[in-house]
């Protein structure tokens, strides 16, 4: 709900010595002559040239200058370089992180000797496109106008050799195995200390070290080569999978937005078949996506390249949160006529329909549909708060690491937040307006468009006829068919006209004045039958309907829709009851009605009601969001350490996130003028809960 080239520019070709190093590293290399084109993007670690790129074991710069400058710079201390050893054949740390601080220090080396080094451009042929790409450097151009291209890069993410969709379902797969183990092996070692169990950390790492999955920290050479993995501590073992997975995954997602750019925004034969307006409606804003993920996988390789520990990955997540993640918003909030727009043309425009048919079959495509590059944004933003979460809940307590990761997190709920936001406030108005228009009121007319006005449920009942209903029909029929239509704020009471394209409204009532009472133990005759009481209706008087759903589940969705207040089976997150039930989805669900709710694998939820018929209502435990979803998409966890395992690490999460909006306040009341005022701590307090 971002796009650039397969393999990306790189200037490192300066003398037919280095094209024959790059040819020699199996590089296609072609000379030539300074052009006066400025650099339209910096390039990605991804397409340097092996032959000149810095990794473990070959530490040596290509310009002798920048080797003085790294030679001369001091490692922090604790930090243990690529290769194991502190000195000064190490890359410079700036304490920043960022590759962008990296590349500052570099330009600040010698300029001109580096352009001139470059001086020329250098052609490298893209694989999987089939094509050349140039780069070139405008000599005349301020010096500090010349980006420096990074000049070191690592195997492991050079290499990645998932697309995204394909890393995305393993990972998710892996990580429901491992609460299916989990919730058999913590029931096999109650009263067991030994026996050789494996235990959950090593289950964790056990379950990710197959040839399915992107490469772990503890599996690259240089690591095993340290010694690291004898002297950390297995919790620290485990922080730094968590986030070396972050940067990995990140890379197969940037591994899958080069492919849709060169394979399909930039064909020329695809191009040819669309006028400029759908090429926009299909594409929206991905380059500008695609922009923003390359700088942040470069700071993010920068980072990783600087010591084989690595320091932390959450600031860097959280800085560009903040300058650069506002594109995703855009993005996700255009989907939805991007969606409709993609099967307009699908439908209307036939040479676009086959070329496109004949991309998606290409091996490079590797099975997977065209759609399924263009929601990776949406899925890429959610999943990065995710694994943030996930290195939020390893992080020690009151450290640098969970202060970065409580920002970051913040952020990115912000922004996941913003999106959704944006999505469902597009959908509902043009649900309110189609609703409107259907729309034919008897007496009183109430005006249905309203910012703060959305559909929450809609559907038929049957209204029963007899002595406990204190309408008088003179319909012989039992039923009489009634629709409704229930917004957060109002419900409307309509019936369909005979031709079935409009509804008379009935009556109406405020939300606020809904109750409900179940009449399941009045027999057969009263099966799925509840009773809808209006505390005060249109006419500002108390009305009762007998309704009766076509099913227990429809039944106790319309009572829950109704009054939401009414209390569920079992208890929310909120009361941390361990004996609650559990689940977790092992088949993605999208929502079909507004009451539902839309779920991906391995999300865990709260189970708060459940039907005979094959339907549950629960709350996601990472966000807090409840609806409905069918039983056959998600499996019971059994184990109830298990499940007080997953509320601990959600309370945890909760109390850290507390904990720095407090010291936040605290330390803002310290500051005099900007003091927070018992207004503003109410509002902090409610946004929490919220």
């Amino acid at each position: 709900m971002d796009l650039a080239a397969q393999a990306r520019p790189t200037p490192d070709v300066a003398s037919r010595g280095r094209a024959a190093n790059a040819s020699a590293a199996g590089v296609s290399v072609s000379m030539r002559p300074p052009t006066s084109s400025p650099l339209k993007r910096p390039p990605s670690a991804s397409s340097l040239d092996p032959a000149s790129a810095l990794l473990p074991g070959n530490r040596e710069p290509r310009n002798p200058r920048a080797a003085a400058a790294a030679a001369s710079a001091a490692s922090p201390a604790g930090a243990v370089p690529w290769g194991g050893q502190r000195g000064p054949e190490a890359p410079p740390q700036d304490g920043h992180g960022g590759a962008r601080a990296s590349r500052s220090q570099r330009s600040n080396v010698d300029m001109e000797s580096l352009v001139d080094a470059l001086g020329g451009c250098a052609l490298r042929e893209d694989e999987d496109a089939g094509s050349m790409r140039r780069v070139s450097y405008d000599e005349s151009l301020p010096k500090k106008a010349v980006e420096t291209p990074i000049c070191h890069t690592i195997k492991i993410i050079q290499n990645i050799p998932f697309l995204y969709q394909e890393y995305r379902d393993t990972s998710e797969q892996k990580e429901i195995e491992q609460r299916r183990q989990l919730d058999t092996l913590q029931s096999a070692e109650e009263g067991k200390t030994g026996g050789g169990v494996v235990t959950p950390p090593a289950l964790q790492l056990q379950l990710r070290n197959d040839t399915q999955s992107l490469s772990l920290w503890q599996n690259l050479d240089v690591v095993r080569q340290s010694g690291l993995l004898e002297s950390l501590p297995q919790k620290e073992i485990i922080m730094q999978e968590a986030m070396f997975e972050l940067v990995t995954s990140e890379a197969s997602y940037y591994k899958s937005l080069e492919l849709l750019e060169t394979h399909f925004l930039k064909n020329p034969v695809l191009v040819n078949t669309l006028n400029q307006s759908d090429m926009h409606f299909i594409f929206s804003n991905i380059e500008e996506v695609m922009k923003a993920s390359e700088r942040f996988l470069m700071d993010l390789e920068n980072r990783v390249e600087q010591s084989i520990q690595i320091s932390d990955v959450c600031d860097i997540v959280y800085e560009h949160a903040v300058e650069h993640f506002h594109v995703f918003i855009s993005y996700v909030i255009n989907q939805g006529y991007q969606e409709k727009n993609y099967r307009r043309i699908l439908q209307g425009n036939m040479a676009f329909r086959e070329t496109m048919a004949k991309l998606e079959n290409q091996p490079k495509v590797r099975g997977l549909s065209f759609t399924s590059f263009l929601i990776l944004p949406f899925q890429r933003i959610t999943r990065l708060k995710l694994l943030v979460q996930n290195i939020l809940k390893k992080a020690e307590e009151n450290s640098e690491r969970e202060s970065n990761a409580i920002k970051a997190h913040e952020e990115l709920e912000r922004i996941v937040r913003e999106c959704n936001e944006g999505v469902r406030k597009m959908n509902r108005t043009e649900e309110l307006i189609s609703i409107e228009k259907t729309l034919e009121f008897k007496s009183k007319s109430v005006p249905v468009i309203s910012h703060s006005r959305w559909l929450l449920k809609k559907g038929e009942v049957q209204q029963m006829n007899g002595p406990k209903s204190t309408r008088t029909m003179r319909s012989r029929k039992l039923y009489q068919p009634l629709y409704l239509f229930l917004f957060n704020n109002l419900l409307l009471i309509t019936k369909r006209s005979s031709s079935g394209e409009k509804f008379q409204v009935l009556d109406s009532c405020t939300r606020a004045m809904l109750r409900t009472e179940d009449m399941d133990d009045q027999g057969q005759m009263l099966a799925n039958v509840f009773t809808l009481h209006l505390l005060e209706n249109q006419e500002e008087r108390p009305v009762t309907y007998l309704l009766k759903a076509t099913s227990v589940s429809d039944k106790l969705r319309w009572m829950c829709a109704l009054t939401p207040n009414r209390r569920t089976r079992f208890l929310s997150t909120s009361a941390h009851q361990s004996d609650s039930p559990q689940v977790q989805c092992i088949q993605s669900y999208s929502s079909q009605e507004p009451d539902e709710l839309s779920i991906e694998m391995a999300d865990v939820l709260n189970v708060l009601e459940r039907t005979d018929d094959g339907w549950m209502m629960g709350e996601r435990l990472h966000d807090g969001e409840k609806g409905w979803f069918p039983t056959r998409v998600v499996e019971e966890i059994q184990n109830q350490e298990l499940r007080a395992q997953n509320l601990r690490e959600c309370q945890r999460i909760q109390q850290a996130k507390g904990g720095a909006t407090g010291r936040s306040v605290a330390s803002s009341r310290g500051r005099g003028p900007s003091k927070v005022t018992n207004a503003e701590w109410l509002r902090i307090q409610q946004s929490e809960k919220d």
